[in-house]
């Protein structure tokens, strides 16, 4: 057995030192220092595989194998705790995320929002970094640095520690965790370990021994003097301010794509007509007056208000994957606290309903905790999305603190706050026009604001566009829909309407807008559970002051009785009575046509004419198994004739929709099972991934669009606002047939002819 000799005990003593250092600065991604357990316990395990390898002198490629198992068998504990079998012993998940961490962990890291908490693997990251560099460089100290001591073999050795150290500032976030500190004491501590190492190997007697320590201790002396003043000086001088810093995150935008998915506020009318009496979820631990948020708007093309994309220079677009722990706003004023809890019923979108902005989210059931890696979440506009969709049975509780709305007068002489958002586009001039005359003479932000609000909510009505509404009131927020709301006899409307508007003249103005969109149900003082309906649906707006945060202003009116526009009708005209012939009783005879009686005698007529009995039996034989088969076949071919006829015969609007559920009614036919209560998008995209993993996706030469595609198209349709044109239905039909067509000549004829037995209605 080997015998470690005690300059080698020394080296690995430093390089540890120096691994600690270095890694300390994933501080600033993690949020505290629970993550140097993992990484504690990466160096241990290391280097004690290096050791072990030396002390037993096994081969290079056998200590690596050593290492890797170790790293596998005693990592658990210490990174996944919760997956661990009896507290210590590895799980089939935790194997799997040791792996996954240190693969993908890396990656993941830079798209989490602060603190990291998730994926579940996270704390393999600095586990396997730590194990990484005390193994390689444990093995460099042992087996390489003692054949020949130098300089330059020792500086290798540093290259570990140095790459720890660079990846904490990368991964981690522009506040630095004692940047200064952290690196005059890895520089100190690295010179002073390169000049004891330098000539160490050198032969001299005691004397000579005496006279080269006095040196190295006068010369440790001066390194740490000058490694302390430099890095003071330089740290002054040259060290980035925060927002200057480089690191990753800033440059890797965030997978998630809110443009992936319908506006939000596109379908407000859907909660107003369709879901007005329907249950969509039950909130418990609200108080009277806190609204629930759903999703804030900040973007606008002339036809929709939505989420900003990824793409976009925006402060208010931003969702990246979180944990447990949500990360705070920068721009906020934060006061009293909630703790709810959320329990879905009938609703059914990617967009979590929310009150305030979060500090803790936990998914309480299986089957959504499941899909913890689907959460996104917005610090800036304290909204989350779960990518993969809520449903029924969903169940959540949220930590959150909502914001202080000071009064008028505490805002008076606070100026809106400077915040990137991206440009609206195609902004109706009476819009804007309005918006200058509602400001009037203030002078003060905050004064044109309520201005705004108040010239909205005085002047217009409120509509849904229900049959029981006295005027009515047509869906949607785009440029057309504007221009109606202020060139009508009188201004009707809703929260789409009133929210959309208001928001874009206080673009107009200069001032950051954004709309948001959620519900405010009517809340006792005795409530303790609250039942969110679709009729609660509402829709605000809301500007940053500078050192307050975003401030809500709610423009819709409560005025229901809007004047009805007179039409004079025109005035019926008397025609003459004119008598009418009598009615003819008698037949005319000429109408009679004759019939001749052949009266002739002839025995063959009164024979009676039978068919053979083998006739019967064939025909029997062959008709009985094709009636057995087909006539099912046929009475389902009519039925599907006649449910796609109705789908074509819908108005337009309704009939390019329909086209999509008719394909997607094909696909089930074919065996495919779509998701229940889920978006186009959704559904696209998990019939897709199906069909690839059965083999059997549609060829790309066929001609026809992938269902992703057809699915945004009919979304454009239908969302819009605008008129559905015939053309237009005609061509997303022929699509839908094109698209139902590929995949069925690619599932085989086997599939094709079972699925001429089924009939589905899509619900």
């Amino acid at each position: 057995m080997t015998r470690i000799p005690r300059s080698a005990t020394t080296d690995l003593i430093v390089l540890a030192v120096l691994s600690v250092l270095a890694i300390a600065g994933y501080e600033t991604s993690f949020g505290d220092l629970d993550f140097l357990l993992a990484a504690a316990a990466g160096l241990v395990i290391g280097t004690l595989a290096a050791v072990v390898g030396t002390l037993l002198r096994l081969g290079v490629l056998t200590t690596v194998l050593l290492g890797l198992a170790a790293y596998f068998v005693l990592g658990t504990p210490f990174t996944m705790p919760d997956s661990a079998l009896f507290l210590v012993l590895p799980s089939l998940t935790s194997l799997a995320g040791l792996a996954l961490g240190a693969v993908y962990g890396w990656a993941d890291i830079l798209t989490i929002g602060t603190p990291v908490e998730a994926p579940y693997y996270i704390a393999v990251v600095p586990y396997f970094a730590a194990w990484a560099v005390s193994l390689v460089g444990s093995m460099l100290v042992l087996r390489w640095l003692p054949r020949r001591r130098t300089v330059l073999r020792s500086a290798v050795i540093l290259v570990g520690p140095l790459l720890l150290f660079i990846s904490g500032i990368l991964l981690g976030t522009d506040e630095a965790f004692f940047a200064g500190v952290r690196g005059v004491a890895f520089a100190v501590i690295a010179l002073v370990w390169l000049a004891w190492r330098r000539g160490a190997d050198v032969e001299t007697d005691e004397a000579g021994a005496k006279k080269l320590r006095a040196q190295k201790l006068r010369g440790s002396a001066v390194v740490v003097v000058g490694g302390v003043a430099n890095g003071a000086l330089a740290g002054l001088a040259v060290a980035p301010v925060a927002p200057d810093r480089f690191v990753l995150r800033d440059e890797i935008v965030p997978p998630f794509d809110p443009l992936e998915f319908s506006s939000p506020l596109a379908g407000f009318r859907n909660y107003t007509k369709d879901l007005a009496e329907e249950p969509l979820f039950t909130v418990t631990g609200l108080e009277p007056g806190d609204t629930i948020r759903l999703a804030s708007m900040n973007s606008y093309t002339g036809r929709l208000w939505n989420v900003a994309g990824p793409g976009d220079a925006d402060a208010d677009g931003g969702y990246a994957i979180t944990g447990p722990t949500l990360p705070q706003p920068s721009l906020a004023t934060l006061g009293r606290t909630r703790s709810v809890e959320i329990d879905v019923s009938g609703y059914d979108d990617v967009w979590l309903p929310t009150v305030g902005y979060g500090s803790q989210l936990e998914l309480e059931d299986d089957e959504t905790a499941a899909r913890t890696g689907d959460l996104r979440y917005n610090a800036a506009a304290g909204t989350a999305v779960l990518t993969s969709g809520l449903g029924e049975g969903a169940r959540y509780r949220l930590d959150a603190a909502l914001q202080t709305e000071p009064s008028d007068d505490a805002l008076a002489d606070v100026p809106v706050a400077t915040v990137e958002l991206p440009a609206v586009e195609n902004v109706p001039d009476v819009v804007a026009a309005k918006g200058e005359e509602y400001a009037g003479e203030a002078t003060t932000p905050i004064e044109q604001l309520r201005n705004i609000e108040r010239g909205l909510k005085t002047n217009g009505f409120l509509s849904h566009g229900l049959a029981s509404d006295s005027v009515a009131s047509r869906a949607g927020h785009g440029a057309d829909r504007l221009i109606e709301l202020f060139t009508r006899t009188s201004m009707v409307g809703d929260e789409e309407q009133y929210a959309a508007a208001m928001a874009l003249m206080a673009r107009q103005l200069g001032y950051p807008a954004r709309v948001v969109m959620g519900f405010a149900p009517e809340i006792g003082e005795d409530d303790a559970t609250v039942e969110v309906l679709g009729e609660d649906v509402t829709a605000w707006v809301e500007v940053p002051f500078e050192g307050v945060g975003w401030v809500s202003f709610h423009p819709t009116p409560e005025e229901i009785d809007a004047p009805q526009e007179q039409t004079p009708k025109p005035k019926s005209e008397p025609q003459p009575q004119v008598r009418q012939p009598p009615r003819a009783e008698a037949v005319e005879d000429d109408l009679l046509s004759t019939v001749e009686i052949d009266d002739t005698d002839d025995e063959d007529k009164d024979r009676e004419f039978r068919i053979p009995g083998w006739v019967w039996v064939a025909t029997a034989s062959i008709a009985i198994p094709l009636a057995i088969v087909f006539l099912p076949m046929l009475v389902v071919a009519l039925v599907k004739a006649r449910r796609r006829r109705r789908r074509r015969a819908e108005a337009n609007e309704v009939a390019a929709a329909a086209a999509w559920d008719e394909l997607i009614d094909r696909y089930a036919e074919l065996g495919f099972e779509p998701p229940q209560r889920s978006s186009r998008l959704q559904t696209a995209y998990a019939l897709e991934r199906q069909a690839a993993d059965q083999g059997v996706a549609p060829d790309g030469d066929s001609g026809a669009l992938a269902l992703t595609a057809l699915a945004a198209s009919v979304d454009r349709d239908v969302f819009d606002g605008e008129q559905v044109a015939s053309e237009t239905v005609v061509t997303r039909w022929n699509e839908a047939d094109a698209a139902a067509a590929a995949v069925s000549a690619a599932v085989g004829r086997t599939r094709r002819f079972v699925a001429r037995y089924r009939i589905r209605r899509r619900r």
